[in-house]
């Protein structure tokens, strides 16, 4: 195959999502060519699939651990959270909601661990990944948030204020949620940990187990409101509070329901 063949028959993570949209706007006249695009782009037949499972609900389900970073609060729909430190932090805040049936995406993290996330659970039957989106990295989150639950996605660069606010326009629309690895401006709230310990290691020798993670909680248009201790994960696997928590709920709660 020549290089220009290998060119024209390779398709990108954009072309997926460009077909999506124009499969979503009429659905009947697509049925035939959703066919075709399934043996070409599995990927793109599986988000055609969550167009049916894709909801507008404000509050999402809430994996327990992320329910206590919050306060009690639950995740919502329309917004972005923003994590940085922890891949297992970004799981767990997918798990609540694909538990319960939600389609989730993961957009240019090509070392995202399926079988960690399912451990955690993150059902990879409704699960899409898009390691490699190119530059047109905005344009592919855009596509899945019309069509999916949860996106996750790692920013290449610096996401400037004009680009989060078109984006968390189609986000409110559709009720979706993103998940940042990273900065991003405007967020609901931003999880970062400040510090960790594993555990499991003698004198030389064993292996790592567990580890627990101070991870602080930080609320749009405000300082930091909580410090929280977690196991990221425990000795058994899960994620879950060690009981430790400098928080202030009455005023986390406060705000959750104040930036809407």
């Amino acid at each position: 195959m020549t290089g220009s063949e290998a060119t024209a028959s390779r398709v990108t993570a954009l072309d997926q999502a460009r077909l999506l949209l124009a499969q979503a706007k009429d659905r009947k006249s697509a049925q035939k060519s959703l066919l075709k695009a399934a043996a070409e782009a599995p990927s793109v037949a599986r988000v055609q699939q969550a167009l049916d499972t894709a909801g507008v609900d404000r509050e999402l389900p809430t994996h327990p651990a992320v329910g206590e970073l919050l306060a009690g609060a639950s995740l919502r729909g329309g917004s972005v959270y923003s994590v940085r430190g922890s891949a297992a932090l970004v799981m767990a805040l997918m798990a609540g909601p694909s538990a319960e049936g939600a389609w989730c995406g993961v957009v240019g993290v090509p070392s995202f661990g399926a079988e960690a996330a399912r451990g955690l659970g993150v059902d990879l039957e409704r699960l899409v990944l898009v390691p490699d989106p190119g530059p047109e990295w905005l344009s592919v989150v855009a596509a899945l948030v019309d069509a999916l639950t949860v996106v996750v996605v790692r920013p290449p660069g610096e996401v400037t204020p004009g680009e989060a606010s078109r984006l968390a326009a189609r986000l409110r629309t559709r009720g979706a949620m993103l998940i940042a690895y990273g900065s991003w401006p405007g967020s609901e709230a931003r999880f970062e940990i400040e510090s960790n310990t594993w555990t499991g290691l003698g004198d030389g020798e064993g292996l790592l187990t567990a580890r627990r993670a101070t991870v602080a909680v930080t609320g749009r248009r405000a300082a930091v409101r909580a410090r929280h201790e977690l196991w990221l994960p425990a000795p058994d696997g899960t994620i879950r509070s060690t009981g430790t928590s400098e928080a202030r709920p009455e005023e986390w709660a406060d705000q959750i329901g104040a930036v809407g």
